[in-house]
């Protein structure tokens, strides 16, 4: 993990209370260096005044310059309201020198109080800085944040922009120009806007959150490197701001290559967490120093601040996660067929004790075919665990008209009314006995892991002479999603298990649980905040033996949209304690209409896979309410878990 080093001199430019139009704040500055100078150009927030009939802080752009890109001195307002379509301020620069001169890119104000519809892009053009030679109204439609690549692109004037940030979601859209007076053309950006879907990047991980362009793209050997805004949890309250990287092709801008896997910086000073808005970090300059990146920031709405980041470290962060290819398009890493007649398992009407719910099946393959132990549930909100099969590994040619195995134990069956029962098996087999971990839940007491086994013959026979089941993992505390590896390791069983909301892994002598021997271990797998498995992660089914090590695949639930997705990480053959690669992004995730909707909507959970040739076959619930299946490539997933060697 790269790590961002804040200047000692933050803030580096702070409001200057003796100048009435940069006495309130100077923040979200942007640098350009020619020769031996830096020049900024910084937004500049006035004291409340009355203006153009209202009292308003207004919004101009100051300017300043450095000989080391840390002092700044000289300031002076640079770029202030003179037309209407900026009227009510001038915001947010972005600078970049172009063939000779230098475009400055900042959002208009044209209407107050402010709206949408008042919020566009403007240009104001300059040769050095001693004063503007034109200025443009630019975007037609509601935009910010725009800022232009420094060199043509196949030929083309290229830009990068967000629109409709005030009429969200907002697109992270690239333009490109065979003349710059097409840049401030309205007929071209009333035709660019119709097609804005073509032109845009998808960087929202969920629909809660909020992305805007932040610094103009830096040129490196990878790709275009930008440093952007990331804004967590925008649309549902307590928002985090972020400043994140990612990596467009060099030669095509609308591909991402690669990106961050978390934020590069976050509020966490003083000064970033306090101020006029407190709790802001917002990117809106980078240049190249040495083997520096250096990126100028806006904290808390308030100054103008300063980190530096490895160059080549960045780019190396950046690069495993695809090595070239584009992150974002998972169905083209590693392709998933979904069987075309899901669900596969659907509730039985006929049947009282599945007629309500049939999800999460456990997956075993024996006796020459795929045996499936689904969670079942019917009006009285029991679970108990149906019996399915299949040959091909999509059309199911058997299912019991019964139940298979049912609660025995006081700690499994009802105590009050509401859910309880026997959940969510997974199988392995070992030597000549199925062994079966499940949570096991009474309705009252917080929910455990129980464990039960059955001879393999009396399973391929269908003969149903479980052992008495045990609870294996410790009383008051709910632990569930647990499994055995399908072998001993070093001498030792392995289980894998969820003490809430981590996956954790044990290694245990012999079976013979008792009342003061249960699951335990250390902590495997965590949550990662700023990614699709933020909330809480539990295993899938379990591992699978490869040659590059443990397959695991897991769950995970995002705390942003709520969705429960399945992902994939890789652990060292004769050590599972170490973890050898994890991917960012998920394997599977809810897309389908029985998988968006049902009593538990976007969620795709798994007990069960199996692995035939290079097929590898995932039984999941999908809604919680019916099971469907999907397949996809085994050495495909390996070769991409590779690119994610920790």
């Amino acid at each position: 993990m790269v790590t961002a080093r804040r200047s000692e001199d933050n803030p580096i430019l702070s409001p200057n209370k003796a100048a009435i139009w940069e006495k309130e704040a100077t923040f979200n500055g942007c640098v350009v260096k020619e020769g031996g100078n830096y020049h900024l150009l910084y937004r500049a927030q006035g004291a409340p005044q009355q203006y153009a009939n209202v009292r308003i802080s207004l919004s101009t752009i100051g300017y300043a310059k450095s000989h080391d890109g840390v002092h700044f001195s000289g300031r002076r307002q640079f770029i202030k309201p003179e037309f209407d379509w900026e009227r009510f301020g001038c915001e947010d620069p972005r600078v970049s020198q172009f063939e000779g001169k230098y475009y400055i890119f900042y959002t208009a104000l044209s209407v107050y109080p402010f709206s949408s519809e008042g919020i566009k892009v403007a240009c104001a053009v300059t040769d050095d800085f001693s004063g503007i030679r034109e200025k443009h109204q630019v975007t037609t439609f509601n935009s910010k944040a725009f800022a232009l690549f420094p060199e043509r692109i196949n030929g083309k004037i290229t830009a990068i922009l967000t629109a409709n940030t005030d009429k969200p979601p907002a697109k992270i859209s690239i333009a490109s120009f065979d003349k710059t007076e097409e840049i401030w053309s309205k007929s071209y950006w009333n035709d660019f806007y119709t097609g804005l879907e073509k032109q845009s990047l998808t960087l929202q991980r969920s629909r809660n959150d909020h992305v805007e362009i932040g610094a103009p793209p830096i040129s490196t050997h990878e790709g275009w490197l930008l440093i952007y805004s990331y804004i967590y949890n925008y649309f549902i309250g307590h928002p985090t701001f972020a400043i994140e990287a990612v990596l467009l092709k060099k030669d095509d801008p609308k591909q991402v290559i690669a990106r961050s896997r978390q934020p590069l910086i976050v509020p966490e000073k003083h000064y970033e967490l306090y101020g006029k808005v407190p709790n802001i970090v917002f990117p809106t300059g980078t240049i190249v120093s040495g083997e520096d990146l250096i990126i100028y920031y806006g904290a808390a709405d308030t100054t103008v601040c300063l980190a530096k980041i490895n160059l080549e470290e960045l780019l190396k962060d950046l690069l495993p996660q695809s090595q070239g290819i584009p992150v974002f398009n998972t169905k083209n890493l590693i392709p998933v067929e979904r069987f075309s007649a899901n669900p596969i398992i659907t509730p039985k009407k006929e049947n009282k004790w599945e007629d309500k719910f049939t999800f999460n099946p456990g997956a075993l393959y024996l006796c020459d075919r795929i045996n499936l132990l689904y969670r079942a549930m019917g009006r009285d909100d029991t679970s108990v665990l149906g019996y399915a099969s299949t040959k091909d590994g999509f059309n199911i040619d058997e299912r019991l008209t019964f139940p298979v195995y049912e609660p025995r134990e006081g700690f499994e069956k009802k105590s009050r009314p509401g859910n309880s029962g026997c959940e969510d098996a997974r199988l392995v087999n070992i030597e000549d006995k199925v062994y079966m971990c499940y949570t096991a839940y009474n309705g009252a007491d917080p929910p455990r892991v129980a464990l039960t086994s059955i001879k393999t013959t009396d399973f391929c026979q269908k003969n149903w002479q479980w052992e008495k089941p045990i609870l294996i993992s410790p009383p008051n505390i709910d632990d569930k999603d647990a499994t055995l590896f399908p072998e001993k390791i070093n001498g030792k069983f392995v289980f894998l298990h969820r003490f809430n909301p981590n996956i954790w892994i044990d290694y245990i002598d012999d079976l013979s649980f008792s009342k003061s021997k249960f699951l335990n271990g250390e902590i495997l797998l965590e949550p990662r905040v700023y990614s699709w498995d933020s909330d809480k992660i539990g295993i899938g089914p379990p591992p699978i033996k490869t040659a590059s090590g443990w397959l695991l695949i897991y769950h995970g639930l995002s705390r942003y949209s709520l969705k429960y997705r399945l992902g994939a990480a890789l652990l060292a053959t004769d050590n599972p304690s170490q973890v050898l690669a994890r991917l960012d992004y998920p394997i599977l995730e809810p897309e389908t209409e029985h998988e968006k909707k049902g009593v538990r909507p976007d969620t795709v959970f798994s007990c069960g896979v199996c692995v035939i040739e290079d097929n590898l076959y995932v039984y999941y619930g999908g809604g919680d309410q019916v099971i469907g299946a999907a397949r996809l490539s085994l050495s495909k997933l390996l070769e991409e878990l590779r690119k994610y060697h920790i």
